[in-house]
């Protein structure tokens, strides 16, 4: 089932898909994230970065890594991570390791797996596994079908 943003946290969403759209400009994968504060402060944002060959270099594991130098336990777990994709495993744990709080994204892995096949592109080397079953307990909500349109695009011409 589709969840229904606010209309503050759209406007962080929409970021998210600005920064993946950069991220496809820059010959990389189209995906981006933005950290908010439990005020709705953007702390912190970034853009898929792994066009040198580096598969770590996604926004949310970066993310991950900013709140752990730069937040209180208590403020990472109030935070809300805004997110084009569904955390890949990778992301998922170093989401959970370092404490933050809940994450919201537009498109489910599931939904990007079945697109990726669709267009003939082969899977990864990862298992796309949902969050919940990485870091059990945490609020997660997703996918935002207002925002699905312009994800399939940005991911059918990465794939072209």
């Amino acid at each position: 089932m589709a969840y229904e943003p606010t209309a503050d946290e759209l406007v962080f969403l929409n970021r998210c898909v600005e920064l993946a759209a950069e991220a496809l400009d820059s010959a990389d994968e189209p995906f981006g994230s933005v950290l908010v504060s439990a005020s709705g402060e953007v702390l912190f944002e970034d853009r898929n970065r792994t066009a040198d060959g580096d598969q770590t270099r996604h926004p949310e594991f970066e993310i991950a890594r900013w709140a752990a130098a730069n937040m209180t336990p208590g403020e990472r777990e109030a935070a809300t991570v805004f997110t084009s994709g569904e955390h890949c495993p990778m992301c998922s744990a170093a989401h959970g390791w370092v404490g933050l709080g809940r994450i919201v994204y537009v498109m489910s892995s599931a939904w990007l797996t079945a697109l990726r096949t669709e267009l003939g592109v082969p899977p990864g080397p990862v298992s796309a596994i949902p969050i919940q079953e990485v870091v059990p307990g945490l609020r997660v909500d997703g996918p935002v079908a207002a925002l699905e349109a312009a994800m399939r695009e940005l991911h059918t011409r990465a794939c072209a």
